[in-house]
């Protein structure tokens, strides 16, 4: 199984303290560094600094790491139009040397985009659709061709379709809990479906019906790399874990109910539950950026009792 480290810097962290968990990611053997994709704190946080953007967040990154891949869970389609986000990740793919990553969905929180001025339309879902075609159109298109898409939300008119990303393909993530559209969109566009903040038995639910979408699209259910993301909050004993949740606002006993917490042991074993219903791969929600402890606690007494996925 591999393990990813996930943060939420709109809860309050500027570029250096990402740095330095990137770096920390990167050293401690990790496979991945994630953002989350919002412009607003949520709960008690004040934010402040105040928030970073995720694709200049990460084309910084690009530059300062060097084995680590690096992505969005997930960039907010209400952001960005779709052929200016088809340059920026390719950009960012270049400057990476190929370790980029993107998860795209539909966004959803209302309270940022009235902040800063964003439009926040009602129907999404529609939208998303095509800007996962446009997306990966854009980037699958051959060199010396043109790329068109005539929608309802968006229109591109022989594109060139540059730049090209340094990837073959840059692995693209679709996510979330809907029974129906969601598992379709995955079995279309997404090279990984992954489900966040969910119990083993909603996880193998979930999965399965991405595979049965995948089977009508004429894929291969095993195409498709399964993950999960789930806060996370190990100690070594439980007034480690007690202190460490106090400083997230959350209860010990929650932590280990919804997330993954408690001693590594038991971390380790939560994890070996989902990677039964078939998760090959855990986003590790970490919400105390300053903790870099923590970090090589997971590293040395969760990690290294994992064995790798498969490589793909």
């Amino acid at each position: 199984m591999d393990l990813r480290i996930f943060t939420e810097p709109q809860q309050g962290a500027g570029y250096d303290t990402l740095l330095t968990v990137a770096k920390a990611t990167e050293d401690l053997g990790f496979d991945a560094f994630f953002r989350s994709d919002h412009y607003l704190a949520m709960g008690d946080s004040t934010g402040l600094p105040g928030p970073t953007d995720a694709w200049i967040t990460l084309a910084g990154l690009a530059r300062e790491t060097s084995r680590i891949r690096l992505g969005t869970l997930m960039t907010a389609g209400t952001f960005r139009l779709p052929g200016v986000l088809a340059i920026q990740v390719a950009q960012v793919d270049a400057m990476s040397g190929g370790r980029v990553e993107l998860g795209l969905g539909a966004g959803w929180f209302e309270a940022e985009h009235a902040a800063y001025g964003i439009p926040f339309p009602k129907e999404k879902f529609a939208r998303l659709e095509e800007q996962l075609a446009i997306v990966t159109g854009l980037w699958g298109t051959p060199v010396g061709q043109t790329f068109s898409h005539d929608g309802i939300h968006y229109r591109l008119q022989d594109s060139p379709a540059l730049p090209k990303p340094a990837q073959d393909r840059i692995p693209v993530l679709v996510g979330g809990h809907g029974a129906k559209r969601t598992p379709r969109l995955a079995a279309r566009f997404a090279d990984e479906f992954n489900i966040p903040f969910a119990s083993v038995e909603d996880s193998r639910r979930q999965f399965g019906r991405v595979r049965a979408a995948a089977e009508e699209q004429g894929r291969g259910p095993e195409e498709l790399v399964y993950s999960n993301a789930l806060v996370v909050c190990a100690g070594r004993d439980d007034a480690e874990v007690a202190r460490r949740a106090a400083v997230i606002g959350r209860d010990p006993a929650e932590l280990r109910e919804n997330g993954l917490a408690g001693s590594p042991a038991e971390i380790v074993d939560k994890l070996g539950r989902y990677a039964e219903v078939g998760s090959s791969r855990v986003y590790l929600q970490v919400l105390d950026l300053e903790d870099l402890d923590h970090l090589e606690l997971i590293s040395a007494q969760v990690q290294s009792q994992l064995a790798p996925s498969p490589a793909r």
